[in-house]
């Protein structure tokens, strides 16, 4: 299928690994242009050599800046050139205990997770209601809805993304700018193997008797009871970035492997 995406512009935040590479790289096979992003100049010029490599004639390029310092996502706005799509990728996680997590944790998370996605729309958004074309994409996850008690500030920033999504999706009425949200539940994602490398260090398993047990344990209504490939999180943003979902917008799409409970 050509999800026609030949001679558009997109930026991915957070995307020199896991979910954001993976989008990166779909976008690309589809003929987009795509500025990657990381935090640091040393990651960023690997991942663009390596996708190169891999993709000769892949129109790749990126932008350095940690969305956890304020100046640096500044000077990553100001250099930002016109795009057609965002996708507001980046985002921190880390188990702790409720009682444990201090106000510094609360703000970092929001920092990074929730305000990266405000200053960059902000930005974006007039841009394309202007031209009348353009996509917004937020990364949220399951925990937006089923809020992890073992990561209770994590899940806050991902519900306050659905809201700032859908809040945004209504000043693009009858335009051609959509704005949606995407809920990848447990992703093998880099930051989730090293979390279940320390758990089955931890808990003295295999990593695979690991992942067995986390879905018994701590995911048990999940459907497809087995962490998604980034590939298939990235199939999904592919398709809503594309003209042909044209008519899908200030919607919350799920590829969570059905652990939410809910048909809606």
């Amino acid at each position: 299928m050509d999800l026609q995406l030949n001679g558009k512009t997109a930026f991915v935040s957070g995307s020199t690994a896991g979910i954001g590479l993976a989008i990166a790289e779909a976008l690309l096979r589809e003929g987009a242009a795509v500025i990657i992003n990381g935090r640091s100049q040393k990651s960023l010029d690997e991942t663009v050599a390596n996708i190169k490599k891999n993709s000769p004639g892949a129109k790749v390029s990126g932008i350095a800046a940690d969305f956890g310092e304020r100046s640096q996502v500044d000077q990553l706005v100001g250099a930002l050139p016109d795009i057609d799509i965002l996708v507001n990728n980046v985002g921190i996680f880390e188990p702790k205990p409720f009682v444990e997590i201090p106000d510094e944790d609360w703000y970092r998370f929001f920092e990074v997770n929730v305000m990266s996605g405000v200053r960059l729309s902000r930005t974006v958004l007039p841009k394309l209601l202007d031209k009348n074309w353009g996509r917004i994409i937020f990364i949220s996850s399951e925990s937006a809805v089923m809020i992890p008690e073992e990561m209770i500030h994590y899940g806050m920033t991902k519900t306050a993304q659905l809201a700032i999504s859908r809040g945004m999706a209504e000043i693009t009425k009858g335009t051609n700018v959509t704005v949606n949200s995407v809920l990848p539940g447990p992703t093998r994602s880099r930051g989730v193997k090293d979390f279940i490398k320390a758990l089955s260090e931890q808990e003295r398993l295999d990593e695979a008797e690991m992942e067995k047990k986390f879905f018994q344990e701590f995911r048990p209504t999940s459907l497809l009871h087995r962490f998604a490939d980034v590939d298939e999180v990235a199939n999904m943003v592919t398709y809503l970035v594309s003209p042909l979902a044209s008519a899908t917008n200030g919607a919350t799409l799920r590829v969570e492997g059905g652990l939410i409970r809910s048909a809606f």
